[in-house]
């Protein structure tokens, strides 16, 4: 892979960040470059929609968005991209998360967001999902793929 970032990371909230840390160490375990920034949908519309329109042609492949309570910001990401986005329900609020979900994985027909579990968990397979999305035309990005899997794979059940 070159250094130049393949997938964009956006955070609603400078307090998604340590959540979101776990997505970028599973990246960094594929050697796959990655952009992190602070748009949100409500307090920086402007800031979004620009960081959103302008990925592809920073190159960017794959777009992962993390929000929590209202959880707006993958759906507007998707609404302006047409790069596939992956959505990560932060754990927040009274809901601890599963408004986002739902907010997340409800999105109108045509404006697609691939959701994943709320939490760490999620954050960590937003970056396998973005990795699997890349391995379609990144034969570096497979083979370390395939060797994850059969790492898993060889791990004994607890």
């Amino acid at each position: 892979m070159n250094d130049a970032p393949v997938v964009g990371i956006v955070m609603g909230s400078e307090s998604d960040r340590p959540t979101m840390q776990r997505c970028c160490e599973v990246l960094d375990s594929y050697g796959i470059s990655y952009e992190v920034v602070v748009r949100s949908a409500h307090r920086d519309p402007e800031g979004c929609r620009q960081w959103a329109t302008q990925a592809e042609g920073r190159g960017l492949k794959v777009l992962i968005a993390a929000a929590g309570g209202a959880a707006h910001l993958p759906g507007v990401v998707a609404a302006w991209s047409l790069l596939p986005v992956i959505g990560v329900p932060i754990s927040a609020g009274a809901l601890g998360g599963l408004d986002a979900l739902l907010s997340m994985a409800q999105m109108p027909a045509g404006i697609p967001v691939a959701t994943v579990a709320i939490g760490e968990a999620g954050a960590r397979n937003a970056a396998h999902l973005a990795t699997g999305i890349l391995a379609l035309n990144d034969a570096v990005a497979r083979e370390k793929l395939i060797k994850r899997r059969e790492e898993n794979r060889a791990k004994k059940p607890v």
